[in-house]
């Protein structure tokens, strides 16, 4: 069966089986490597993609859940760090290992496209299940607020 999407503003399909990972057909047959594996059980948030402009887990997202709408990954933001979000990131020194990145990022996406002002609470709440290893959370926290006085100026 030939599963359609839309894939970072592009048309995409794929022959895998349908209840493959949306995780392993984005990464192996697209190829796009952003988007990590971290737990396989939805627990850690490093595989978050959205579908349709919700902070979703790739790992147990069966592809035929997402025939005929919008998938964004990490490389949607953009492909030279200029999205306000990765210029926090790199501002606030957020990455250590870097692994909980893109999810972290897609998670915070989420979050600032429906709400350009957050409260700590309103971070914490969208940010919670995205697990960082390193322990950055204030600084993640601090660029998400960072990045959306940005946005509120542009």
């Amino acid at each position: 069966m030939d599963t359609r999407f839309t894939l970072n503003g592009q048309l995409v399909s794929t022959d895998s089986d349908p209840d493959t990972p949306l995780l392993w057909v984005i990464r192996d047959d697209l190829g796009k490597t952003g988007t990590k594996f971290g737990c396989g059980a939805a627990l850690c948030g490093a595989c978050t993609v959205q579908l349709e402009g919700v902070a979703i887990r790739s790992c147990v997202t069966p592809v035929s859940a997402v025939a005929g709408k919008r998938i964004d990954t990490v490389e949607s933001l953009s492909s030279d760090n200029s999205h306000p979000l990765q210029v926090a990131w790199i501002k606030h020194d957020v990455p250590q290992c870097g692994y909980c990145q893109s999810g972290q990022l897609m998670s915070a996406a989420a979050l600032l496209a429906k709400n350009r002002n957050p409260t700590d609470q309103d971070i914490d709440l969208a940010m919670t299940g995205n697990l960082c290893r390193c322990g950055t959370y204030n600084r993640i926290r601090a660029a998400i607020k960072d990045a959306a006085a940005q946005m509120r100026q542009a």
